[in-house]
């Protein structure tokens, strides 16, 4: 198997995050799982340990239903939900009415209990966890001074990230305006700002499949639904209308105004517009509708550089035959990378290093394994490579 200097490609990643006039980030669910947030696997189970009687019954049977249908497939909660909001969907949310013994009344009713569910699993975990690593990153990312908007995409709907903006008084933007009930603009992401608008060193944050803090309100008169930021939310039950959690083929289609088409625009407009550095950490590439934005934008874009960070030498094998002709893709994992289109293994050479320089910050000799497939580690890399590390940790322990 070819070898890679990893010393090289480090050095190859410094002058890119010196040099880049653009740089944007795309969180997944491994960046939220660094702080203790349960992963999708986790979520799916503890989600069937909480549910009762008849809602049990009816999860399993969806379950077991996409098991069969989908043999290949890893089934989660997010395709769970999928599937109910189908069955929502077909049967009109009527009770006489059913598929695969669930009728639509009790279909809505599980949608709602299981995104309840979700809420309470990840705020009491999110209550405890150290969010430190991001306050770090956001703090270094908000220092960079940019030619360009600096921007953020996730999938995750945990609020890890806007907590740490707000502790560390970050301003940011997520396509959202108002403070009674804040509603979804989306004039406001259909152009780039100019640097002489005052949001132009704002961070944007925009979460593709939905947040615990947003929740779909019907208009009466319209007979359809737009979506509201609610803000702090103490307690779940105090919410009367459904979260937005995951949202499903169907509320795309009927909320072409709604965030998450706007924000799929923004990704592949944002990807397109020129010279970029893209960096991916937590992201296990398992959308295939982000991926196709991804690899079209890639293709058309010569000038677009991706970099992806993963935790499991796993992921960079499975992703291989998806990347293997992208030679403006780089995909680093703890034992193995992809680099120009060839996987390789990594090799360490102390002797190749500078006098004084330092690589304990993204390799470890013990286990010699490569460590910024780990958020927390990737944090502190950016940090220490700032040069500013001593006044990033000021703020983020708010001296």
């Amino acid at each position: 198997m070819e070898k890679f200097d990893i010393i090289r490609e480090v050095k190859e990643l410094k002058n890119q995050l010196s040099y880049s006039k653009n740089l944007g980030f795309f969180f997944g669910a491994g960046s939220s799982c660094a702080l203790g947030i349960p992963n999708i696997e986790q979520l799916t189970n503890k989600i069937e340990e909480l549910l009762e009687d008849e809602l049990l019954t009816s999860f399993q049977n969806i379950k077991n239903n996409l098991i069969l249908t989908f043999p290949d497939i890893n089934i989660t909660i997010e395709n769970i939900l999928n599937h109910i909001r189908q069955i929502r969907e077909i049967t009109g949310e009527r009770n006489d009415r059913e598929y695969i013994n669930v009728n639509g009344e009790l279909a809505k009713k599980l949608d709602i209990e299981i995104c309840k569910n979700i809420f309470k699993i990840i705020m009491d975990k999110e209550k405890n966890a150290n969010i430190n690593s991001t306050k770090k990153f956001l703090s270094w990312l908000n220092m960079q001074n940019r030619n360009y908007s600096k921007e953020i995409f996730t999938t995750n709907y945990d609020l890890i990230i806007e907590r740490a903006l707000e502790e560390t008084m970050i301003p940011y933007f997520d396509g959202f305006v108002g403070s009674y009930e804040p509603f979804f603009w989306q004039e406001s992401i259909d152009t780039f700002v100019q640097q002489s608008d005052l949001t132009h060193n704002w961070i944007r944050l925009w979460k593709i499949h939905g947040s615990l803090n947003w929740s779909w309100k019907k208009d009466k008169d319209k007979n359809n639904y737009r979506i509201n930021r609610v803000g702090k939310i103490d307690s779940i039950d105090c919410v009367n209308n459904e979260l937005v959690i995951y949202p499903s083929k169907e509320k795309y289609v009927i909320s072409r105004k709604q965030p998450f088409i706007a924000y799929f625009d923004r990704l592949k407009n944002y990807l397109l517009s020129g010279e970029l550095l893209f960096i991916f950490t937590g992201y296990s590439f398992s959308d295939e509708h982000i991926n196709e934005i991804i690899f079209n934008c890639l293709r058309q874009n010569n000038r677009l550089f991706v970099q992806v960070f993963f935790y499991k030498d796993e992921e960079v094998e499975n992703i291989y035959k998806l990347v293997s002709s992208y030679l403006n893709l780089n995909v680093f994992g703890p034992n193995k990378a992809i680099i120009n289109g060839v996987i390789g293994e990594w090799s360490f050479n102390k002797n190749d290093l500078n006098p004084n320089e330092k690589w304990q910050n993204y390799w470890d000799e013990s286990s010699e394994k490569f460590i910024l497939g780990d958020f927390n580690k990737l944090a502190d890399f950016f940090v220490i490579n700032s040069g500013r590390k001593q006044v990033i940790e000021e703020i983020v322990n708010g001296k």
